[in-house]
């Protein structure tokens, strides 16, 4: 069994080219892959991100099978890579799209999907006016070098119980594309929040965002215990750290709050 998993969280501003943020995408995996890591999350909306919400985002939206996923399996299979990232997919309603996050093992093949479960209808904005809601579904785990690994996206990160339902799933590692956006005490909740996550669930949790104006940057990996294990500021970049499977258990054993814990998640 694969003791530690290297990881890298990778900081970029996509726009409304498709071709040109798979190449920044290419860019930062390469980086990524010279480094040593075996998987690289990108942020939330990384196929699309054109301004303000509105039919140019339903028209951006395209199928899993489509040329963004395609262009994500070979950037995977050039570099040899588990590649994490956001797109826009086309909804069960024409007026909208859905927030999906895709991930692509190292041959190229599609090995996990996750739709965005709380859309973003807070801080003066309302992301459900051209987003369709994720269905409630089982929450899944998939593998890498043996780790289990689970996603949640974005505005998720406020709601611990999605954390908790991956935790209970198996996961390990928790990944967090996200456009966490900018805006006073933004960067300082991120941070908070994604330190408590791993901290209550004793796991390992990485979150990658858009850079500033538009995003608060501060891209990270944190451990079990909440430290920050990998940071980028403001920059377009990556930043790498190994997940460790003996550090999970050493922390588990000192700390059984998943165990000792006397309620269970249930969907509203």
């Amino acid at each position: 069994m694969t003791k530690s998993l290297r990881v890298a969280v990778a900081q970029f501003a996509p726009g409304a080219d498709r071709a040109a943020n798979l190449a920044g995408i290419r860019s930062l995996a390469r980086e990524a892959a010279r480094e040593g890591s075996e998987l690289v999350l990108f942020p939330e909306y990384s196929a699309f991100f054109g301004g303000r919400m509105g039919e140019h985002w339903v028209a951006a939206a395209e199928a899993l099978d489509g040329p963004f996923v395609a262009g994500l399996g070979e950037i995977a299979r050039e570099h040899a890579i588990t590649v994490v990232a956001g797109m826009l997919e086309t909804a069960t309603r024409s007026d909208r799209f859905r927030n999906t996050i895709v991930a692509l093992d190292p041959e190229g093949a599609l090995v996990h999907v996750t739709r965005k479960l709380h859309l973003y209808d807070a801080f003066g904005q309302t992301e459900s006016d051209w987003a369709e809601a994720g269905e409630i579904v089982d929450a899944a785990t998939f593998a890498v070098a043996g780790v289990p690994v689970s996603v949640q996206t974005c505005y998720d990160l406020r709601f611990p119980e999605v954390t908790r339902r991956l935790a209970d799933a198996g996961a390990e590692l928790v990944l967090v594309p996200a456009e966490w956006v900018a805006g006073p005490d933004k960067r300082h909740a991120w941070r908070t929040l994604a330190a408590a996550r791993a901290i209550e669930n004793t796991l390992y949790l990485a979150a990658a965002d858009h850079p500033p104006p538009v995003g608060v940057g501060a891209s990270l990996i944190v451990d079990p215990l909440g430290r920050e294990i990998a940071f980028i500021d403001e920059g377009t970049t990556v930043a790498a750290a190994s997940v460790e499977r003996a550090e999970i258990a050493r922390v588990r054993a000192v700390n059984p709050a998943l165990a000792l814990r006397r309620f269970r998640v249930e969907p509203a």
